[in-house]
């Protein structure tokens, strides 16, 4: 009888509920340059918050504020739910690590009823993911190899000169999605000033955003399904710019759009 394997997506955002706190473990399998992968952490977050017993309805918004780099040490999740309306549930999380906070965030859920709908964004014109070679990173960090992403355009590695990305993304190996995975996914771009400037500065997202736009059965219906992924940014200034993105089935449903605000050191040219 073969034995079921935990995806190491799972893994990562393992946690146990105590009846005050949930506990988890950073993992170095999803670590970024200085701290964890920002998408595995906001995907902890949302599962904290999704697993609260008193948790209602499904995710409609997640924002995850960085505050410190993680280190590869357990740590703890306070995920307090601070408002219940009729239809929208509010969360407060914070993780911290030896007693000090390196992460907060704000979650909400809400009961989701048939309504009218209409999808203003277009999704873009672009080739099958059959079509589009596997994006192999010239130095992978230790989270990108758990995501198997096939750049169709905006990398720091060809010669488009504005700061827009296309790219098909799933788990790797394939896992099947859900609002967590969906969260993840959405932080897995290339930063917007390495496409536009086509080189590696240091970086650091400050705040992270998420809004869940599907019905939790369109979401599970993509399966392992690769999705496409849209990023642009709107400004690079003072040591900031932003990132804005969506994230499209391959047939068509608008599953999430995602917004960031990242630090960047990218000195004026000429200054140190």
């Amino acid at each position: 009888m073969s034995q079921l394997v935990t995806h190491a997506f799972d893994d990562a955002t393992a946690l146990s509920f105590d009846g005050r706190q949930f506990h988890g473990q950073v993992k170095a399998e999803y670590y970024n340059m200085v701290g964890p992968f920002g998408g595995i952490t906001a995907a902890t977050m949302l599962k904290a918050a999704m697993s609260h017993p008193e948790r209602l309805g499904q995710p409609l918004a997640l924002t995850v504020n960085f505050a410190a780099p993680a280190k590869v040490a357990p740590f703890v999740i306070e995920a307090v739910p601070v408002r219940t309306n009729r239809s929208t549930q509010h969360f407060t999380l914070t993780m911290m690590q030896d007693g000090e906070v390196v992460t907060t965030a704000t979650a909400v859920f809400g009961i989701r009823r048939e309504s009218w709908s209409h999808t203003e964004a277009v999704m873009p014109d672009v080739p099958p993911p059959a079509d589009v070679p596997r994006f192999v990173a010239p130095a992978p960090l230790p989270w990108m190899q758990w995501y198997h992403v096939r750049l169709i355009r905006g990398s720091a590695f060809d010669e488009v000169q504005d700061a827009t990305t296309y790219q098909w993304m799933r788990d790797d190996p394939p896992r099947p999605l859900d609002h967590a995975a969906l969260a993840a996914l959405c932080d897995t771009f290339v930063p917007r000033v390495y496409v536009k400037l086509k080189r590696p500065v240091p970086i650091g997202t400050v705040t992270f955003t998420v809004y869940f736009l599907a019905d939790p059965e369109t979401i599970f219906r993509q399966g392992t399904n690769e999705l496409l992924g849209v990023a642009r940014a709107t400004g690079f200034s003072h040591g900031y710019f932003d990132q804005i993105g969506e994230v499209w089935s391959q047939d068509g449903d608008l599953l999430a759009t995602t917004t960031q605000l990242v630090y960047m050191k990218a000195p004026v040219s000429g200054s140190s």
